[in-house]
Order: structure tokens, then sequence, then C-alpha cells
């Protein structure tokens, strides 16, 4: 196999790449380096033989239908998306450039390249995506592969554009895809806009903590390194035309979160005193969902998957990752945006 990865510098990209590399595929990482990727993710596959870098946009179709060419992929995982909410409240339209259009050009040259090869069956596009496509919950229930689409921010609508094309390039054209939505990830590499990264280094450098709103919105959280087996799984296994749930089956509201983030630095990097003290509650932000919850019953049944790492255990492990690799996130402190609230239109 070879695997075209799109956004292989960003978080859940790096954590397939390194994954796929270390079971022996060629990879090739596709990547535009905006603010939110960084090589430094890669450094243990970067020298690996099986490992090729192109520095490209999937918003230029011109050179996706280079280097479609060049490599030959029998495969393309896409992952490559801008993901911020917040940032799509204060910026929708490069959402709607990247997630849509540029997964309106990916479809296309991938669509080209395999009709080149000659239409075989085994050929995967894998689009990766998110359970924000499918709306709010209630304080019940879950989110079904047949849950209808709901979306409430320009984030998530991008998103939810560009799960429908996937579907279509596959009933009209006949491309063989498969798709996934997944719950909230964390874990080691998370980009320090992201809540679980923030809690973190406000709590190290003596800052406010900032919850919104109540702080009892909830999420299911699913640890990266999980959801890389579970990409990788879909990929080999799924059936073309298939869409599959990924969630971490861990539920906690954002405020339970921050007080175990806190209570696990307390006994990691004690300070002067409790960091929940810290705890600040700042306005909400604008079509904030109430919950999000994932039935994973299907990957369960269909592809033998689930997640392995609890709650407990993933967040402990993301604060030593954290106090470990200090260099890695102070570089990323200085890029755009990161520190100071956005989303507030």
């Amino acid at each position: 196999m070879t695997l075209l990865v799109t956004g292989g510098a960003g978080f859940i990209g790096s954590a397939v790449v390194r994954l796929a590399v270390s079971q022996g595929r060629r990879v090739v990482n596709l990547d535009a380096l905006t603010y939110a990727a960084c090589l430094e993710n890669l450094v243990e596959v970067a020298e690996s033989p099986l490992y090729t870098f192109e520095n490209s946009d999937i918003r230029d179709p011109e050179a996706l239908a280079r280097i479609f060419e060049r490599h030959r992929p029998t495969a393309v995982m896409h992952l490559a998306a801008e993901s911020h909410v917040d940032r799509s409240i204060d910026g929708p339209g490069i959402f709607v450039e990247t997630n849509v259009t540029g997964t309106y050009n990916l479809l296309q040259s991938a669509r080209a390249h395999w009709e080149r090869l000659g239409r075989p069956a085994e050929f995967r596009f894998h689009h990766v995506s998110t359970d924000e496509v499918f709306g709010s919950l209630g304080t019940t229930g879950k989110f079904t592969e047949e849950t209808p689409y709901a979306p409430n921010s320009p984030y998530s609508a991008s998103k939810a554009a560009s799960d429908h094309l996937v579907r279509a390039w596959h009933e009209t054209y006949g491309l063989p895809v498969v798709m996934s939505n997944c719950s909230n990830n964390y874990g080691p590499y998370h980009f320090p806009e992201k809540l679980i990264p923030v809690v973190i280094l406000n709590a190290l450098a003596g800052r406010e903590i900032p919850v919104y709103g109540s702080g009892e919105n909830v999420r299911d959280w699913l640890y990266v390194e999980d959801h890389a087996e579970a990409l990788l799984t879909v990929l080999e296994r799924g059936r073309a035309g298939r869409s599959y749930n990924i969630g971490g089956e861990n539920e906690a509201t954002n405020l339970e979160l921050v007080h175990k983030l806190c209570a696990i630095l307390d006994r990691l990097k004690p300070w002067s005193r409790p960091y929940s003290t810290l705890i600040q509650h700042v306005s909400d932000r604008p079509g904030h969902d109430l919950r999000y919850a994932i039935d994973p019953t299907r990957i369960r049944e269909e592809l033998g998957w689930r997640p392995s790492v609890t709650l407990d255990e993933g967040l402990e492990r993301t604060v030593r990752w954290y106090l470990e690799n200090e260099d890695w996130w102070r570089a990323l402190q200085e890029r755009d945006g990161v520190g100071r609230r956005l989303g507030t239109a």
C-alpha cells in the first residue's frame, strides 16, 4: 500500500502517519503547513525510507494532479481541514475554501487517478470527519451513522458539506470511499489552542483557566492514538460506501474535564495552591452545542475495533507529555491567535 495522507503534519494526521509508518506502510504526507501544522510531530519517521513529505495545498488542483501522478497512491486518507470552531466564527471563508473546495479538488484528483489505474475495487478514499456535523444532543441519546445532519457552526457546516460531496462521488462516479465521524480527540501533540492544552498550559503559567458558560457542555473524548488505529482499521476493512462513527466511550462535561486535569497537575506538578482556583467561567461562544456522544456499535461489530484508553488514563498520559515536551509547545505559542480568546463575534 502507498497511502496518501492529507494534513499529515496536524494533530490527528501526524498520529496516523507515525502509526502507519511503524506498521510498514509507505506514506506520502501532503500538508500545506498552515498555522496548526508542525513537522516536529513527525521527527520519529522523518528519516524513514517509507515516508515522503509533499508541501502542497488541497486548494491547488494542479499540484494535486502532479502528486497523484508522482506517487500513484493505492489509498487516500483525507484529514486536511480547518478545524477550530472559534476561528470559524471569526473567519468562515477559509473553512469553506479548505474544507469544501479543497475536498472537491481532492475527490476530482483521486477519481481521475483511480480511473487511470483501471478503477480497482481495492482502492480507497477515506474521508475523516467529525461528530459535530450531527448538531447537538440533549441529555440522552447518541449519534449513529443514520443521525440526520444539523451542523450549528461554520466549521461543522463546512465539514457536513464535504461529507456530502464524498458520498456523492461514491454514488455518482463509483469512487470507492469510506467515511468516519469522530468524537473530540486529545493526546500528545494537540495544538495549544484547543481546550485540553489550554487548560494545561494556562495552569502551568498561573493564568486564568477559561471555561465557556456553565461548563456543562458534554463531549465524548477519544485518545488520538486510539483514533489513528481506528482510522487505519476503517481504511483497510471498511466497506466501500459505508460510514463509521468512532467514539472514545468517555463522556464528561467540560467542567469535569478541567477539574480532572487540575487534579492531575496538582499531583504531578504541585503549585502554591490548587490549580482549580484558576478556573474562571467566561461568556459562552455563539452556537455552542450542548452535548456530543457517539454510538460506536457499527465499528465494534463490523470491524472489531473499540477504544483501549480510558479518559483518566489518557489525560494522565497527555499531562505527562506536555510536562516533558516544553520545547514543542513553547514554539507554537507564538503562532497567530494562540493564547487569546477567539470566536466571540
